[in-house]
């Protein structure tokens, strides 16, 4: 079962998209330097279509939702996206992985962006050249093009 602490939204977790970021709990990654160990724990709401729809209805001018973590039940994760690719045609997808890999339990015609790697504290994230993690944008053919680079946008001077 999918369970969620708490929601923001954010302007930096997916290019160019207002997401609603929303934090899965149970997660059996344990990164260490992990900015929300709490997470590791079994906590929170389930998450489930009833949840997702009420929390989308929420925070009207979102144009994406991801899911932080839920690693532990991707097969969830893909349906409960696929939901929301039917129900909400106008929201994208995006979904943070801590594996290196993506699951096979994924049907990537349910996602618009897909994030892997778990956070090494000493490669840091996205915006670093020496980050471990890849985001991705998902084609509507099923191809992943990678798109880390525009995290590491440089500043105007």
């Amino acid at each position: 079962m999918l369970k969620y602490t708490d929601t923001e939204v954010v302007f930096k977790e997916v290019p160019d998209e207002i997401t609603l970021a929303i934090n899965l709990s149970n997660c059996p990654i344990h990164c260490p330097g992990c900015h929300s160990p709490h997470l590791w724990e079994d906590i929170g709401d389930e998450l489930n279509e009833e949840s997702i729809s009420t929390l989308i209805k929420a925070h009207p001018g979102i144009s994406c939702v991801s899911l932080m973590g839920g690693d532990l039940c991707p097969k969830e994760v893909s349906d409960l996206f696929g939901y929301v690719r039917g129900a909400f045609k106008e929201i994208k997808t995006s979904w943070y992985s801590g594996r290196n890999t993506i699951s096979k339990e994924i049907d990537l015609r349910n996602f618009n962006y897909i994030k892997i790697g778990p956070y090494i504290e000493s490669l840091g994230g996205l915006d670093k050249e020496t980050t471990n993690q890849i985001m991705y944008r998902v084609t509507e053919s099923g191809e992943l093009v990678d798109i880390t680079e525009k995290f590491r946008i440089k500043s105007w001077k």
